[in-house]
């Protein structure tokens, strides 16, 4: 594809003719699809590097036809009717939905397609074209009827952060089936950020991922110290992989905690799996009523603390706190703001809207300054802060990689609509980590005891 043709350009294209030369009471289709050639004509002329990105109007899906692709990515646009409403209103969240709905498709890297799409530059237009794009998108538009509505969309309903939502928001999340989320996370099931090695790219990042998963569990082990008397307590359990790594390696006593049941069925079946239920086991609990297990030597939360919410963050570092015996250790891994607000996007998933809707219903992001101020008006001293923000940058790209390395089986486990949503999705959470938009730390906290300050080694013991 080259870089697109102008109306002033000699001689016009075929679709501007068509445009310019109508004749009324002619076939509508025919216009609607010149339209949508001229529109796309226009914007190509926008795209800074053709070698990261081509857009075009096609009428089948990319994957079932033998096109040649020169670019990084291809946005391939299924008709007249999925360009408008692509297009208007201008968002993110319209190509999103309109990708979720089969009307888009992006061949290739959709990292690359976010950023090359983000890079499009209107002043490359002259204002002739500029003007005739709007007035022919909002012709387009007008003709064009209401979408397919999106079968997965999140309606939470009750009080923010209330029990009860709280519980319908994880759900949402994470019931879609151990089937889908084991054809891309490691065989533990571990659903958070890895611990890469030195060297790891993204192109490695697949066949490290197992290893890398290992290893963040055995970190987070080390931080806490863990051993044949620790009591362990994990909020936020997931399928337990903390749980059993923990007893299996550690000989530890553990004790996890989730909203959702089906994880939990998961989790104790699996410590069933690999012999160690007497010593790690998974219960359907709210954080808010830990105070019912008792205190426990160490505790640990990985990949919760993001469902928690800025107004109830103080009530979750107290809990941790209050579960926590004098001396002991929490070490609390999460998903934090960080960096500049960067400029829109025409592709990413921005705001809360498609996050809100489609991923994580009432999650809420702080930056890693507030939970550590947080955490020590709750009575927690901080002993170490670690960012992993490069590490989830190469998870993502792992777990993308073994999506689209098993597409068919994840749209015959999970349906085309949520495969979709975890490709765009963990595409553009991969740049928000790559370019510092997002951050991931782990803060390792201790309990003072008799009232004074907890005493852990000089140096970092992990």
């Amino acid at each position: 594809m080259g870089g697109g043709t102008t109306l002033l350009d000699d001689p016009p294209p075929v679709s501007h003719q068509i445009i310019e030369n109508w004749v009324p009471g002619t076939a509508s289709e025919l216009r609607r699809r010149a339209l949508a050639e001229a529109i796309l004509g226009i914007l190509r002329n926008a795209i800074v590097d053709h070698d990261a990105l081509e857009i075009d109007l096609a009428g089948v899906d990319p994957r079932e036809a033998a096109i040649e692709r020169r670019a990084v990515a291809r946005v391939v646009v299924h008709g007249p009717d999925a360009l408008a409403r692509a297009l208007v209103p201008p968002s993110g969240d319209a190509f999103a939905e309109a990708y979720l709905r089969g009307e888009v498709d992006i061949d290739g890297e959709v990292m690359a397609a976010i950023l090359a799409v983000e890079s499009l530059d209107i002043r490359r237009l002259r204002p002739a074209d500029l003007r005739r794009a709007i007035r022919w998108t909002m012709e387009l538009r007008r003709g064009t009827p209401r979408p397919r509505p999106l079968e997965r969309v999140s309606r939470m309903t009750g009080a923010l952060h209330s029990r009860a939502r709280d519980m319908d928001a994880i759900r949402f999340h994470y019931d879609l089936g151990e089937a889908f989320y084991a054809l891309w996370l490691d065989p533990r099931l571990t659903y958070s950020c890895a611990y890469f090695p030195d060297g790891a790219t993204a192109a490695t990042a697949a066949d490290l991922l197992d290893e890398a998963q290992e290893a963040k569990l055995d970190l987070i082990a080390r931080k806490l110290r863990l051993g044949p008397a620790t009591r362990l307590l994990d909020i936020g359990c997931g399928w337990g992989s903390l749980l059993d790594f923990a007893a299996e390696r550690y000989g530890s006593r553990a004790v996890g905690v989730t909203l959702s049941q089906r994880q939990a069925d998961e989790s104790n079946a699996r410590a069933e799996g690999v012999g160690v239920s007497d010593r790690a086991r998974a219960l359907v609990l709210d954080y808010r009523d830990l105070a019912r297990l008792g205190t426990f030597d160490a505790v640990a939360s990985v990949g919760m603390f993001e469902h928690v919410g800025r107004a109830n963050l103080a009530a979750y570092f107290r809990a941790a706190f209050d579960a926590l015996e004098p001396g002991g250790l929490f070490l609390n891994h999460g998903i934090a703001g960080a960096g500049p607000r960067q400029r829109p996007s025409g592709l990413r998933p921005r705001g809360n809207r498609f996050l809100q809707r489609y991923v994580f219903p009432d999650g809420e992001l702080v930056a890693i300054e507030d939970a550590m101020a947080t955490a020590r008006g709750a009575g927690f001293e901080i002993v170490d802060v670690q960012s992993l923000r490069a590490h989830y940058a190469l998870t993502l790209a792992a777990w993308v990689a073994r999506l689209e390395a098993n597409w068919a089986t994840a749209v015959a486990a999970a349906g085309e609509e949520v495969a979709r949503t975890w490709r765009l999705y963990m595409s553009a959470a991969r740049l928000g980590f790559e370019r510092g938009d997002l951050d991931v730390c782990q803060l390792l906290l201790a309990k003072p005891a008799d009232g004074r300050p907890a005493q852990t080694p000089l140096r970092p013991w992990w």
